[in-house]
């Protein structure tokens, strides 16, 4: 008989699984054949994975951005070391071709290391020193938003789901991800890449579960400073945009671009300093 495996999930550092004891079936592509189980993400994982993950920020964001883009290109190395593992999974699981298997890595991998070049530089394209009448040096700076929500496309696309958590992650911002429904199975592989990248624990938690769930409880927690709605449903969008206006939570909505400063800049906030001279 076979062992069919069940995913946990991963929050803070750790593979747990779902304090409801609730799983669901992952089939392959127009079959009845179960490939894996997964858990079933509740109200309260994703509560203890917010807890986890605000108070990860403070070690992320002090980093420095040179230590942030050696642990985004670690990343890029490990998931090389994953190539076949992760093939294996995207034609198993979406029915594709080797080539276009191979091609899925190649796109994360590029991704890993495009925003590991961008972590010492985004600071430098964005800030700007402000021209003032009076003896004072004006400057503004980004800094993270802080505890981001990312809630991943039901069409799976690897490079984009690795291209938006790191344009979250070059900041000096940590997360929680819902993983969309397309191919989830790629938990166990993607989160043993975070747990092996010298990454401090807590920055990205991984869940799998129903965003109709999740998706009241997510726009209404304090904790979430920003969403990044990557997402068909756009009528799930705007429920939640509204359901966040009390709490004046950020909603990034669904977006093509890859590989793009204007990806980081979605998750950044600025401060403007004055510092009397002349004196």
């Amino acid at each position: 008989m076979k062992v069919v495996k069940t995913v946990k999930l991963y929050i803070g550092g750790q593979f747990v699984r779902t304090e409801s004891g609730r799983s669901y079936s992952f089939n392959k592509p127009g079959t009845e054949n179960q490939y894996m189980r997964l858990c079933q993400a509740s109200r309260k994982d994703f509560r203890n994975a917010v807890e986890i993950c605000r108070n990860s920020v403070s070690s992320w964001s002090s980093r420095s951005a040179y230590n942030r883009s050696q642990i985004l290109y670690r990343m890029a190395e490990m998931c090389e070391g994953k190539r076949l593992e992760f093939s294996t999974i995207f034609k198993d699981c979406l029915d594709v071709t080797n080539d276009r298997a191979e091609k899925m890595v190649d796109e994360a991998i590029d991704s890993f290391v495009y925003y590991a070049g961008f972590c010492d530089k985004y600071q430098q394209i964005s800030g700007s020193v402000n021209p003032v009448n009076g003896p004072f040096h004006n400057f503004t700076t980004p800094e993270p938003v802080g505890m981001t929500a990312l809630i991943d496309s039901d069409e799976f696309n690897f490079g984009s789901l690795i291209d938006n958590i790191c344009s979250i992650l070059v900041g000096g911002n940590a997360m929680v991800v819902l993983l969309g429904s397309g191919c989830p199975a790629i938990l166990a592989p993607l989160a043993e890449i975070f747990a092996t990248s010298d990454l401090p624990s807590g920055v990205i938690n991984l869940l799998t579960g129903h965003l109709d769930e999740l998706k009241q409880f997510i726009a209404t927690h304090r904790e979430v400073r920003s969403v990044s709605f990557q997402n068909e449903r756009e009528d799930v969008f705007f429920d939640m945009k509204e359901a966040s206006i009390d709490n004046m939570k950020r909603m990034v909505p669904r977006h093509k671009n890859v590989k793009s400063l204007d990806n980081i800049l979605n998750f950044v906030e600025y401060k403007t300093v004055w510092h009397p001279i002349g004196y």
